[in-house]
């Protein structure tokens, strides 16, 4: 009896997040899946029976194709950069001993406190060929005109990274400050160095900030649609901004959602690789 009333007592307790789960991914997820393979309607968002229409429309254009590498190499690109650079400031932000430690996390928070689209619209008064760049930097003599830093696949990693950067930092601080510092004190006073204490003892134990950082900052960065519109214009097309556009531009709902499908299979093929290979490379460290 105790046993079936805690079975029950756990049921009810799961029970509210099971249901905005269910509401909120699952009944979408399933409407999405069965949108994919639909055939397009005239005058409303999708047609009587089913077909394979849409998948063959992908697979057959090499366009669709060139456009979801961009977005793979795009989001490695922007996760790379994230981990360099938020590493060394989630180290700083765990173990650091300054005053101004607290100046320092709110400044990594800062971009979280302002909207998506006024943070990608200032880098386009930074990026932009008249911007604040290129101005100052024709102004100091170092380019004779202005160079390419918007509309293009740099701009779009630049300003991703300052939006995604507290992804990264927050998990990996978040892991650092759950190492004991001692651990790397044991390996200097058995002879490791600095170097060899790094890769050997805090690496391995700061792998599940690495890795949850990467996924979440990948994940965003390939379902990026606002800051890849403004920054990359018309120039630049991720798979995020094709969807929309078939979406809403087009009106091709069945085709969108087939297009919206590949990305998230293929995003979350790369997630599960990326998990099993940093696993299988630590375990071999």
């Amino acid at each position: 009896m105790a046993t079936g009333k805690r079975r029950s007592a756990t049921l009810l307790l799961i029970a509210p997040a099971a249901l905005v789960l269910l509401v909120f991914l699952v009944i979408p997820y399933v409407n999405i899946v069965i949108m994919s393979f639909r055939p397009p309607g005239e005058g409303a968002p999708y047609g009587v029976g089913f077909t394979l229409a849409n998948y063959r429309k992908f697979f057959s254009d090499s366009f669709y194709m060139l456009q979801v590498l961009n977005t793979l190499w795009i989001g490695f690109v922007v996760t790379l950069s994230c981990l360099l650079i938020g590493f060394p400031v989630a180290w700083q932000l765990a173990r650091g001993e300054s005053r101004l430690r607290p100046l320092y996390y709110s400044i990594v928070l800062a971009p979280l406190l302002v909207g998506i689209v006024i943070r990608s619209y200032g880098w386009t008064v930074l990026l932009g060929n008249n911007g604040v760049i290129n101005r100052t930097l024709m102004g100091w003599g170092v380019t004779d005109g202005p160079l390419p830093l918007m509309y293009n696949g740099l701009g779009i990693c630049i300003a991703l990274t300052h939006v995604l950067l507290p992804f990264m930092v927050l998990p990996i601080m978040s892991a650092i400050q759950g190492i004991d510092p001692s651990l790397e004190a044991a390996a200097r006073s058995l002879g490791a160095s600095r170097a060899v204490a790094f890769r050997r003892v805090l690496l391995p134990l700061a792998r599940p900030g690495i890795q949850t950082g990467s996924i979440l900052v990948f994940v965003l960065a390939i379902s990026a649609y606002v800051t890849p519109a403004l920054i990359g214009g018309l120039r630049v097309k991720t798979m995020a901004v094709t969807v929309v556009d078939a979406l809403i531009d087009t009106f091709q709902w069945p085709f969108g959602s087939a297009l919206a499908l590949v990305l998230s299979v293929v995003g979350a093929t790369c997630v599960i690789v990326f998990a099993r290979l940093t696993r299988m490379r630590w375990k071999v460290a």
